[in-house]
């Protein structure tokens, strides 16, 4: 399978206003902004994306927003994750008729679906749509555990194509390779630039809702240049980055971040809460090591 989607694709936050109302006008400047900036995919209705906190209707009205802005000029996967298997299948087809260039699916994360139920979960969505797949590994959140050996049995269900892999264990890359071949295509998690290493052809990536450049760069310099150098140089200076929005305050740090980079998106919905302000100056500390505020800023 000649691998479609590549690079560095930012998993999106959600933009509210300051009524905690669905803010679209934001989202479509935030879109565009991502874009301009050079990303190389775009994925709403992710985890980052509060996609548990939305109803319905604004999961739709979300999708709708970044796949009319985007128009074409970058894929867009939409996150098409519930616990329930036919509400996924109606998400998939939501996507599909939104004009969506495939779906991001998380496994069941409460019910601890065995071996045989996970297959045949992914087998009826799949099944649903014609949009490749990307099934996410994330036990942490998920309550499941993907393992290379889950993954290869998932590869020989058409249309599952690629996975995001989002556990801190970089063998996984390498394994889910050598056991799918051509049949699965690999994005690193959490660990983007350590799964280019390992052969993974792309990034779903949180830091990129802050550095969108820098995070597509590392992976040009990865996996198309094979400058190894100059790309650990560029993730040292990120860093700090990606380990602020790499634990539990991932959401509320990053939307934290973008209003002080005049990037307002709101707060996060119930039960996140903000970042609390004797918290804050980690979020400065981490913007001013990256470049995204001078040093002296407030």
């Amino acid at each position: 399978m000649m691998a479609r989607f590549r690079g560095t694709y930012t998993v999106m936050i959600t933009a509210f206003d300051a009524s905690g109302a669905l803010d679209l006008d934001a989202l479509a400047r935030f879109t565009n902004w991502q874009i301009d900036e050079g990303i190389h995919g775009l994925i709403p209705l992710g985890s980052t994306g509060e996609f548990l906190s939305l109803t319905p209707a604004e999961r739709e009205a979300v999708a709708k927003c970044v796949i009319d802005t985007a128009a074409g000029r970058v894929p867009v996967l939409i996150g098409a994750g519930a616990e329930r298997t036919e509400d996924v299948m109606d998400n998939a087809r939501m996507s599909r008729d939104l004009g969506a260039d495939g779906i991001m699916v998380i496994p069941p994360f409460y019910s601890t679906p065995t071996r045989p139920e996970l297959y045949r979960h992914y087998e009826r969505i799949a099944g649903a749509t014609d949009l490749p797949v990307m099934i996410y590994n994330n036990p942490a959140t998920a309550n499941v555990d993907l393992t290379p050996e889950i993954v290869a049995e998932l590869s020989q269900i058409e249309h599952i194509d690629y996975i995001k892999e989002s556990t801190m264990d970089v063998t996984r890359v390498r394994d889910i390779i050598d056991l799918c071949g051509e049949r699965m295509t690999v994005f690193g998690g959490i660990m983007g630039y350590e799964s280019f290493c390992n052969g993974a052809e792309g990034w779903v990536a949180v830091g990129s809702n802050l550095l969108p450049r820098a995070c597509a760069d590392l992976f040009t310099l990865t996996a198309d240049k094979g400058d190894h150098a100059a790309a650990r140089a560029l993730y040292a200076e990120i860093l700090p980055v990606i380990r602020l929005v790499g634990g539990h305050r991932y959401v509320a740090a990053t939307k934290a971040a973008l209003a002080l980079m005049d990037l307002g998106v709101g707060e996060p919905r119930a039960p996140r809460l903000p970042v609390p302000a004797e918290e804050m100056e980690m979020v400065l500390s981490a913007m001013r090591a990256t470049g995204l505020l001078p040093q002296r800023a407030a």
